[in-house]
C-alpha cells in the first residue's frame, strides 16, 4: 500500500512533530514550504479563538506559496489534537479544524472513532501516535489512517521500545502509513527509518533549535549544547513518562536522578499552571539532539536533512553493491 494523499507529495519523507507551546504558524509554514509536513498542537493557539486565525494564516500562506512556486508546491500541514479528558477544548477545536478542512489530524493520548470519522468526512486523514503494538491495533480498529510509532529516545511523552522492535511488530499486520519517532535528527536517520519499514520519519526536538520556534534562547541553547546523556526519562511532571533536559530540571531546584513517580490523575493540557511548568520550565527533549550544533532557520535545517538523505542513499548503494 502506498502513501495516502496528501502524504504522497513530500519532497523529503518527514513530518515536523507538533511541539507543545513551541510549534507556531511561522514554524509550520517554514516546514511545509521546505517540503515536509509541518504541525502544531491545537492547544498552542490560546485563547481558543486564535486557532481560527492560525489556520487562516497557514492556509493562505501555503496557497500563496503554491501559486508562486508551481514547481515546488508546499507540503500539507497537520493539527495535533490531545484526546484526553483534561482537554475541554477538543470539540471546539475540531469544529475549527472542520471549517478549514485541515488535511491531517494527529491524535494523542486517546483514540476516538467519531473523531476519525469526522476528519474523513471533510476529506482529511488521521495519524495516531502509539508507544506499543497493542495501542497501534486499537487506533487502527477505531479508524486511524496511519500510525506514529513513538519509540525509545523520542522527545516529550515517549515509549521505551526499540524502534526495530516497534516497527517490525506493527509492520507484521499493518500496511498503511507508518511514521517512526525517536531520536531522528539527520537525513541518514530518516533513510534508516525507511529501511526499517517506516514510510516517514518524525522529527521534533531538532526543530526547537530553529529561529521560528517559540522557545526561549536558553531552551534553544540547551538543545544545541545537549547530548543524549543529558535527557532524563520521568513521569513526575505530567503523570506520563517523557523525556526532558537535565539542565532544566536542575534549574527548577529538583534532583533529576531522584524524581518520584508522577500522578496521572493530575495531568492537565487545558492550560493550568501545572502544564505550563511541565513544558515551559521543564524542557522536553529527545535523545537525538547530539546532532544539533546551532540555531538556524527551519528551511536551512531541512535543506541539510535533504542533502544528508541523498548522500546516505548513495553511500548505502555502494555498501550494498547496487
Amino acid at each position: 500500500m502506498g502513501l495516502l494523499p496528501p502524504l504522497d507529495r513530500l519532497r523529503l519523507p518527514a513530518i515536523g512533530a507538533p511541539l507543545f507551546i513551541i510549534s507556531n504558524p511561522d514554524l509550520v509554514i517554514a516546514q511545509c514550504q521546505a517540503g515536509i509536513v509541518g504541525s502544531f498542537p491545537a492547544l498552542n493557539a490560546r485563547p481558543q479563538g486564535l486557532l481560527d486565525e492560525w489556520l487562516h494564516r497557514i492556509t493562505e500562506a501555503l496557497a500563496a506559496w503554491d501559486r508562486d512556486h508551481p514547481d515546488r508546491p508546499s507540503a500539507p500541514f497537520a493539527v495535533n489534537q490531545i484526546v484526553h479528558r483534561s482537554n475541554d477544548r477538543l470539540e471546539q477545536d475540531m469544529a475549527t479544524c472542520a471549517k478549514w478542512r485541515v488535511p491531517i489530524v494527529i491524535t494523542s493520548l486517546g483514540a476516538i472513532a467519531e473523531l476519525n470519522q469526522a476528519v474523513h468526512g471533510w476529506g482529511g486523514i488521521t495519524l495516531h501516535d502509539v508507544i506499543n503494538d497493542r495501542f497501534a491495533r486499537k487506533a487502527v480498529e477505531k479508524g486511524a489512517d496511519g500510525v506514529i510509532a513513538v519509540a525509545a529516545g523520542a522527545g516529550g511523552h515517549a515509549g521505551t521500545l526499540s524502534p526495530f522492535a516497534l516497527v517490525q511488530e506493527i509492520r507484521a499486520w499493518f500496511d498503511g502509513p507508518l511514521i517512526l519517532s525517536g531520536a531522528i535528527a539527520t537525513g541518514r536517520a530518516i533513510l534508516a527509518a525507511q529501511a526499517m519499514g517506516a514510510d516517514l520519519a518524525y522529527l521534533g526536538s531538532s526543530f526547537i533549535a530553529t529561529e521560528e520556534a517559540n522557545a526561549s534562547s536558553e531552551y534553544k541553547t540547551g538543545i544545541v549544547d545537549g547530548r543524549a546523556a543529558d535527557v532524563i526519562y520521568s513521569s513526575f511532571f505530567t503523570g506520563v513518562h517523557g523525556n526532558y533536559l537535565r539542565a532544566s530540571i536542575l534549574a527548577s531546584g529538583l534532583d533529576p536522578d531522584s524524581l518520584p513517580e508522577g500522578d496521572l490523575s493530575k495531568m492537565n493540557f487545558a492550560g493550568g499552571e501545572g502544564s505550563k511548568k511541565a513544558w515551559r520550565d521543564i524542557w522536553g527533549s529527545g535523545q537525538g539532539i547530539g546532532a544539533i550544533d546551532r540555531v538556524r532557520p527551519a528551511a536551512d535545517y531541512i535543506a541539510d536533512l535533504a542533502r544528508q538523505y541523498e548522500e546516505a542513499k548513495a553511500e548505502l548503494r555502494v555498501k550494498a553493491g547496487l
